[in-house]
This record gives C-alpha cells, structure tokens and sequence, in this order.
C-alpha cells in the first residue's frame, strides 16, 4: 500500500509506527504541548529521529467528555500544520477527523491518509432525516474517495450496546468496507482499527487485546491505537503519564499477532521494544526453517 511517497508492505512481520501529533489544547495525554507551530513541528522532528513511518495529525480530542470545536476552528488548526510538515520533513502525514468538512481541508492541504474514528460510519448515524450526510460537502467516504488516498477505518458505533461483542465489532468493520467501497474507496485501500477505548468499557477493550488474530480474516492491513488509554490506566491503576510500559505491552501484542502498525505517543520507546520483538522473532523463523530443511 503506498501512503504517500512510501510503499508500506503488511503481512510481512514489520510493525510501522504512526507518530502522535495533537494540535489541540485538551488531549487527553499531551494536551497543550503541541498546539504551537514551532512546538509541533520540533515534536514531529523528534518523532522521525526516532523512526516514525507516519505522522497523525488531530486537531480535536476525543477523549471522553472532550470539549467539541467548531469546523472551522478544527481546520485552521489542522491545515497550516500539515502544509508545514509535508513542507519540512519527508514522512508520510495522516488527519485524524470525523467531520468530512475538515478531512477535506486537510486532504486538500497534504495529508497523505486518512484517520476516521467512525469507520466511515458517523453520516450513517448521524445525517438529519432524508439526508444522506452530516455535511454540505458530502460523506466521509465520497471526501475520501475524492482524493484516493487510504484510509484508516477505525471501529466505533453511537450506543455501546453488543450481544455478541467480538463478532458483531467484525460485522461493523465489514459494514464500514461496505460503505467505502460503494462510495468508491478499493478494499485495498483500506487499513483497519478495531477501535480501542471508543463503544467499549473495559473488559471489552481488554477483549479486543487478548483477541487480535480474530481482525486476521479480513486479510487487510490492521493496526492498534492503544497508547495511554483508559484500559492500561484502569489495568495498572496509573494516570495517564505513567502508561508508557503498558503502551509497549500492547505494541508487543500487535507485533506477535502479526499486526502492520501501532499509533503511539512515544515513538522511541515503542520502537525499541518492536525492533527487539521482530529480531526475536527472526531468530525463532529461522530455527523452524532449519528444522524443516534437516
């Protein structure tokens, strides 16, 4: 799949590692800390050192009872800073929004893929009656598929109501394939996010840790957006700038389930533990091959 000027390959055993960059004063874990230009910009420089492969832009928190922006507001905060990366640094960028109107915006400014929380989905529940979208400017999918850029399809849903937990966040992820493809985004350009810590408590969140081979039949790249949440707080009983060892547990999980990418705060961290991860797991292929070949 290529993001940008980059071909990313999956399946492969690699974990790639998208770089948090919020631009917003109220984040849950980094709030404040980027939102100026020059803060942000020596933010992502550190993340690249550290061997980012993708930078994801969010200009509003979605922690629980954040604080909701208004369009404008979210694109000017958003769109000056991709123009300013993709100017500076040779790094794919994404944009981390829900609202088309901004994803437009930010598409239009650089941004290499998207990162939609709802899966495509938010117009399906949201849109007034005998509309087909939230918006003016049309669905998620039909912005997307505008551009033809990839997509990251992140699991969500308005009421946090299962019967059957795993196999109906399966269906909703089949559902959002659905959408995108009848807007006119291919399968393949599709990465799937089974959505951690967004319609779920917490024992589901862990559910969907210790369940991760179960996102393999899609056959699609997948990636894992854990870091500092709510259910390694909870687990450890720790505040959310404490997190950092739990963040790299499920980073772990991701690598040994043969998942393609985390999105992660600290890119040095998670990085180290993937790459001592991927060499072990080197080492334990080549012993099978050579037990296959005697």
């Amino acid at each position: 799949m290529k993001i940008g000027n980059r071909e990313f390959t999956y399946g492969q055993g690699h974990v790639y590692i998208m770089g948090i960059l919020n631009v917003t004063p109220d984040s849950f874990s980094d709030g404040g800390k980027f939102n100026d230009k020059d803060a942000a910009l020596f933010h992502v420089e550190e993340m690249v050192q550290q061997g980012a492969d993708i930078i994801d832009v969010g200009g509003e928190s979605t922690r629980p009872g954040y604080q909701k922006i208004t369009v404008p507001e979210e694109i000017e905060r958003v769109t000056g800073i991709i123009e300013a990366v993709k100017k500076r640094f040779d790094i794919p960028v994404s944009i981390d929004t829900y609202k088309a109107p901004v994803m437009d915006a930010a598409l239009a400014a650089g941004a290499d893929l998207a990162n939609d929380i709802w899966g495509l989905r938010y117009d399906k529940f949201y849109a007034p009656e005998g509309k087909t979208s939230v918006w003016d400017c049309g669905t998620m999918a039909q912005i997307v598929a505008k551009y033809d850029v990839p997509v990251c399809v992140m699991h969500n849903r308005d009421q946090a109501v299962y019967q059957n937990f795993l196999e109906e966040v399966l269906l909703d992820l089949e559902d959002s394939i659905a959408i995108g493809e009848k807007a006119g985004i291919s399968r393949d350009r599709m990465i799937l996010d089974p959505g951690v810590g967004f319609a779920k408590d917490y024992e589901q969140n862990l559910e969907i840790l210790a369940h991760l081979k179960l996102f393999e039949r899609f056959e699609l790249p997948l990636l894992l957006a854990a870091s500092r949440k709510s259910v390694i707080g909870l687990t450890l009983d720790l505040p959310v700038t404490e997190r950092e060892e739990g963040t790299m547990v499920t980073s772990v999980l991701a690598g040994m389930a043969g998942w393609d990418f985390v999105r992660v705060h600290d890119v040095e961290k998670n990085k180290r533990a993937l790459k001592m991860l991927e060499k072990i797991l080197e080492k334990d292929l080549q012993r099978k091959n050579k037990c296959v070949n005697i």
